[in-house]
């Protein structure tokens, strides 16, 4: 007998301001329906997602509003390093013709 194991979605936002001397900081995050609708609202606004379970575990424990503690630089610059190659990649594709 198989059983499913039902694995609830969570979700965390970050925002950055490239040149800016702070860290990346928690906007918004959430468990379940909450979850769904960051997922949507991202996807709405071509906001590109990354799974990372580990790293979602490790922000989740983050207040709104907070900056990330400087062990989580090096693993939020490579989140940030995907999103900047996703939206560079974009870009290309639209100057195609």
């Amino acid at each position: 007998m198989t059983e499913e194991k039902q694995v609830r979605k969570e979700a965390i936002a970050l925002t950055y301001k490239a040149g800016s001397v702070d860290a990346p900081t928690v906007v918004a995050k959430g468990k379940g329906k909450i979850a769904e609708n960051i997922l949507a609202k991202a996807k709405e606004h071509d906001v590109p997602i990354q799974q990372d379970a580990s790293l979602v575990g490790l922000l989740g424990q983050l207040d709104i509003n907070q900056s990330i503690p400087e062990e989580l630089y090096q693993a939020v610059a490579e989140v940030f390093a995907f999103i900047y190659k996703v939206d560079q990649e974009k870009s290309k594709s639209h100057l195609r013709f």
